[in-house]
């Protein structure tokens, strides 16, 4: 069976290429945020799919490593994918979709809260700024019912 290539794909291919991205991140209210930088690269799985594989420093001095898979499912007509990284064992699973602009693309999942033993709802958001500038905002869904950004990427392509 050969899929054939959707438009939704094609602003996915958007990502292919190599990054470089610096973060901030904030681990507990009222602490200042956690920085790094990292890169990431990009590639095309058959045209369908990409495949992002990260690296970045963490606060200990480690290397953190992550891959992300996103495509688009015609049948549920939404961006399908996963998350995954070397420091939790929990499989993010990405249901998403496009904004009316075409430039932000919103992935609902859902993971560990950091201080119970319960699932939250989150949202990664990937935004365009041009070509070769994105950004990534990741979001809990709080108790009182509103969103919490926790943490902001940069990124630029590489030349």
């Amino acid at each position: 069976m050969q899929a054939t290539l959707q438009k939704e794909q094609q602003w996915l291919n958007k990502l292919i290429g190599e990054w470089i991205f610096e973060a901030e991140c904030i681990m507990e209210p009222g602490q200042p945020p956690s920085k790094s930088k990292g890169t990431e690269v990009v590639r095309s799985l058959g045209g369908l799919w990409i495949v992002a594989e990260g690296e970045s420093e963490m606060p200990d001095g480690s290397t953190g490593k992550s891959i992300i898979t996103l495509g688009f499912d015609p049948q549920s007509d939404r961006y399908v994918g996963t998350f995954v990284c070397s420091m939790m064992s929990h499989l993010w699973i990405y249901d998403g979709s496009l904004d009316a602009t075409g430039k932000v693309l919103t992935l609902n999942t859902e993971g560990p809260t950091c201080k119970q033993n319960s699932l939250s709802k989150y949202q990664d958001i990937i935004e365009f700024v041009s070509d070769d500038r994105r950004i990534l905002t990741s979001q809990i869904l709080g108790e009182d019912g509103n969103w919490h950004q926790f943490m902001t990427s940069h990124y630029w392509r590489k030349q």
